[in-house]
């Protein structure tokens, strides 16, 4: 397997860790009956839930990219120690967003991202030209 793949399948097991953590903040605000229930009234969530919330929903879009990325530098032929660093960064970038989010380190939160975003457009760009 290649790193970009490896890096693709530990960000899929980040995301999931991302849903349990704000699934259990969840938990301790509202309670487990309205997390499992339909969530048919809204429940009063702390601050940290909502961030921990929004940051799972950040990486579902971040990850649509990095996927992309993956799949058209390995399609192409065009794995790299370059792609393979990259791809690295981006996970890296994506562990630091967690708790950037989370405890609201402004502006560090939007610099975090702006490296996974900017290492996951490198390697498009690497498999473009």
């Amino acid at each position: 397997m290649t790193p970009e793949l490896t890096v693709l399948a530990l960000a899929a097991l980040l995301q999931l860790g991302q849903i349990c953590l704000a699934a259990a903040s969840m938990n301790r605000d509202a309670g487990a009956s309205y997390n499992i229930g339909p969530r048919d009234i809204e429940a009063t969530l702390s601050p940290l839930t909502g961030r921990l919330r929004r940051a799972v929903a950040n990486h579902f879009e971040a990850l649509c990219f990095f996927t992309i990325a993956v799949v058209v530098v390995t399609l192409s032929g065009s794995v790299s120690a370059l792609t393979a660093g990259c791809a690295w960064v981006y996970l890296a970038a994506r562990f630091l967003y967690v708790p950037a989010y989370a405890l609201g380190w402004t502006p560090w939160r939007t610099g975090i991202f702006g490296i996974g975003l900017t290492a996951t457009l490198v390697m498009i760009l690497t498999a473009l030209f």
